[in-house]
């Protein structure tokens, strides 16, 4: 065997080694940890005259379609009226959405408008000092709250030490509207639980987490992935606890078809890649379980397009050795069969697992494109609204 040779062996095994952790090894190591040496948080139970004052921050942008809807949910939340502020603050919109919101003024809501779209960091920046509670939550003009999840978010706080609480967004088909949480956002909803058992959380749902006002720094401008760059500063600044609490709920709609899926994955990848030279110190073993689990969950994930790209390279190199042919027809297989998947009747039970190559294959398609769109400089802070239930 040449040194060529065992240098490829060696490189696809550690390819191999490193997806397969990534995927299966870190969720069972995470919840050993998080049972063995984590801990189930209470809520504390404040009554109400203990409960903090909030404010419900929603950046939107020509979303006078949902905009009412998404409004009065806000005003059916279960919480003192006299310490509950809603914000809607406009981006740039050209549909009329201010307007909306100011038929809903002789209610207490606010409209902060921007007429200059800029990009939803810029936005949050310029509004989260101009708001005038103690706790801010943050949402989306899609996501729709369940009433208690503002008395269950603002709990938390009347512990000093947390800084930002995120709560758990169910995804909902648009034409149905059931449940539509798919095996994947369970796989990620189990690991925020066990992170968060940690005291190692990372990031939060855009749709539905809150955040202490004076721990909010503000985030760079261009900033493509504030509900992961926002929360991650204010630990790094102020050292305070991301606390997850699972019975804060908020629902939203999946995209309706699959490009905008695929479209808002690969954005959220160009965010990850960006994130890494805002929030690496997070990595520095100082910081504990959060550097393992920013580590594990996140530097690998985002690694793993290019893992797979070296098992298929070295595969194909070393493809006169049969172990090695076996090993790249059956990635070939794999690849064929996730770009098969969506063409067959998935509603049959025994072929929806399938649907998980077809997960594994375009999530890490749309990594690759982010990483690209990071490096180029194509994918830009501003955001490009999904398209609503009626309007695909």
């Amino acid at each position: 065997m040449t040194d060529a040779i065992l240098v490829l062996e060696v490189a696809f095994w550690v390819c191999f080694a490193l997806v397969f952790y990534a995927y299966v090894g870190y969720p069972v190591v995470i919840r050993f940890l998080a049972s063995v040496a984590g801990r189930r948080a209470s809520p504390p139970t404040p009554s109400t005259s203990e409960l903090p004052t909030i404010s419900l921050l929603v950046a939107a942008h020509n979303e006078a379609s949902i905009i009412a809807a998404r409004i009065a949910n806000a005003l059916a939340m279960d919480y003192p009226a006299e310490k509950l502020e809603i914000v809607v603050a406009t981006d740039g919109c050209t549909d009329g959405t201010a307007d909306v919101v100011r038929q809903f003024a002789n209610r207490g809501v606010r409209v902060l408008e921007y007429p200059i779209r800029r990009g939803k960091a810029t936005v949050l920046n310029d509004s989260i000092p101009r708001l005038k509670g103690e706790i801010v939550i943050l949402s989306d003009a899609n996501t729709l709250t369940e009433p208690n999840a503002a008395r269950r978010l603002a709990r938390w706080f009347v512990d000093q030490r947390v800084g930002v609480v995120c709560g758990r967004l169910v995804l909902t088909d648009p034409r149905t509207g059931s449940n539509a949480d798919s095996m994947y956002w369970k796989y990620e909803t189990f690991l925020k639980r066990c992170e968060g058992r940690l005291g190692a959380l990372l990031g939060a749902n855009g749709g539905i987490y809150a955040v202490r006002r004076s721990c909010f720094t503000p985030i760079p401008a261009d900033t493509i992935v504030d509900d992961f760059v926002l929360p991650l500063q204010a630990k790094l600044r102020t050292g305070c606890s991301i606390v997850y609490d699972p019975e804060a709920v908020a629902n939203e709609e999946t995209p309706p078809n699959i490009k905008d899926e695929f479209r808002r994955r690969a954005r959220i990848g160009a965010g990850g890649f960006q994130s890494l030279g805002r929030v690496w110190g997070l990595l520095n073993p100082l910081h504990g379980w959060v550097a393992f689990t920013f580590f594990s969950h996140k530097i690998l994930r985002w690694a793993c397009p290019f893992f797979l790209i070296g098992m298929l390279v070295t595969c194909v190199l070393l493809r006169q050795q049969p172990l090695y042919l076996g090993l790249l027809l059956a990635q070939v297989a794999f690849y064929a069969l996730s770009a098969l998947v969506p063409l067959l009747p998935t509603q049959t039970r025994l072929l929806k697992p399938l649907r998980l190559t077809t997960m594994f294959t375009g999530m890490n398609v749309a990594l690759l494109l982010g990483f690209w769109r990071w490096m180029s400089g194509r994918q830009r802070g501003t955001w490009q609204r999904t398209v609503r239930t009626g309007e695909a």
